[in-house]
């Protein structure tokens, strides 16, 4: 087994207050495909056991008891057939033929099991346990070790190479389906082994939906280009956001990137040992209101119309989330807390004070919706707050955000995405 697995189970073993019971993680199985063709959904181990194990494992199953020590690491692994050696080219991994794990669990009867990973049939798990188990395996994985650096850092060296190869094709006519071509092909002639997340890609008003699907809409000049993309290197993924006007971009196009850029750049250097997200993310959310407050948009002092919720109509999500073995690798509360009841903090994904280790995204970003801004409920309780007539001028623009992700450190944050530039 590699040392860095090794570390790694022997800090969770630590991490977790087992008691007595005994863990299984489990892999999962694959899925077939609806239609009967003989073929699944490309499998992936539950992230949970591949932090355990760094493998794709369909049906393997890792157990620890801690009766045993640190020797007390099982990796249960079914056995290969020779249909899956003909038709896959499947080869045996290495560890305990899963045939062995009911007789290794017979001999441990009677004492609780903690489940986690994808649950495994016919095995009656401590249901109490096994939650408590998993909210500490997420704290624990939220410390990156450096094999899951180094893994980032490829990430990010590959998610630029898309990145540069895609912009050098932006131009009048080209579509978000070509553009997105463009982008994956980086991708993988980088060494990247899959797209980490559904890339976006979104012109023009496009550019608003935050999840936007790459379609047959072509750039005309003067459109807003906002792609979210990034790479996946053996499981671990960068995630990156940057916005490009087509052509010269307008005087309020520029203004409104300039706003987005100084929060980003700003909230990427609180990202210090003992900092907490949910200050940081309020301090970028006031800065982009103020922003709009100086371009005329929006009305009133920036910190009230923030605890108001106002900044909602044009910041609609949180400032960013932890991302490493998944996008969201490990976001959520810090143990202990609970969702805080302040209107400000309604859209934050994670809650927690910043530690050397953790990699975290920084994506502030101003928008003009629709969705959000023609709704008659919201006009109503902002009527004061909001520059209606001119924002009405804006609701086909689109908009802008910015993404990279930062490692802190014991010193200053490390911005491993910086290498991609964010010129308008």
């Amino acid at each position: 087994m590699s040392t860095f697995l090794s570390d790694r189970r022997a800090r969770i073993a630590t991490a977790l207050t087992l008691g007595d019971a005994i863990l299984l993680v489990g892999a999962g199985e694959p899925v077939p495909l609806p239609e009967g063709s003989d073929q699944t959904y490309p499998f992936r181990s539950h992230a949970e056991y591949y932090y355990l194990t760094a493998e794709e494992c369909p049906g393997g199953v890792v157990a620890f008891d801690p009766r045993d020590g640190a020797g007390g690491w099982v990796s249960f692994v079914p056995d290969v057939t020779e249909g899956e050696r003909v038709w896959e080219g499947r080869a045996q991994l290495p560890g305990a033929s899963i045939a062995t794990l009911e007789p290794w669990l017979t001999t441990r009867r009677g004492r609780p099991i903690v489940m986690l990973g994808a649950p495994l049939r016919g095995v009656l798990a401590d249901e109490a346990r096994s939650l408590q188990a998993r909210e500490q395996l997420k704290h624990a994985r939220r410390l990156k070790d450096a094999t899951e650096i180094a893994l980032l850092r490829r990430t990010a060296v590959a998610t630029a190479a898309g990145y540069e190869q895609m912009r050098a094709s932006l131009r009048p006519g080209v579509t978000e389906r070509a553009l997105q071509i463009e982008l994956e092909t980086g991708f993988f002639r980088a060494g990247g082994d899959r797209p980490g997340y559904g890339s976006i890609v979104g012109l023009g008003a496009n550019s608003a939906i935050l999840h936007s699907t790459p379609s047959s809409r072509a750039a005309v000049a003067g459109d807003f280009l906002l792609v979210d993309a990034g790479v996946e290197i053996g499981r671990y993924m960068s995630d990156v956001t940057r916005t490009y006007v087509v052509g010269t971009p307008s005087a309020f196009q520029r203004d409104l990137y300039q706003i987005v850029l100084a929060v980003e750049e700003r909230a990427l250097a609180r990202c210090v040992p003992g900092a907490e997200w949910r200050e940081v993310h309020v301090a970028a959310a006031i800065e982009l209101t103020a922003g709009l407050v100086s371009l005329g948009v929006m009305r009133g002092a920036a910190e009230s119309l923030v605890e108001q919720e106002a900044h909602t109509l044009f910041f609609p999500h949180g400032l960013g989330h932890m991302v490493g073995l998944g996008v969201r690798d490990g976001s959520g509360m810090e143990p202990g807390r609970t969702k805080s009841p302040r209107a400000s903090l309604s859209t934050l994904r994670m809650d927690l004070p910043l530690r050397p280790g953790y990699v975290v995204t920084v994506e502030p970003g101003l928008y003009f919706i629709p969705a959000l801004l023609n709704d008659p409920q919201r006009r109503a309780r902002f009527r004061d707050a909001v520059n209606w007539p001119l924002v009405e001028s804006h609701l086909s623009l689109g908009g802008v955000r910015i993404e990279d992700n930062v490692l802190v450190t014991a010193g200053a944050p490390e911005n491993l995405t910086a290498a991609i530039p964010k010129a308008l």
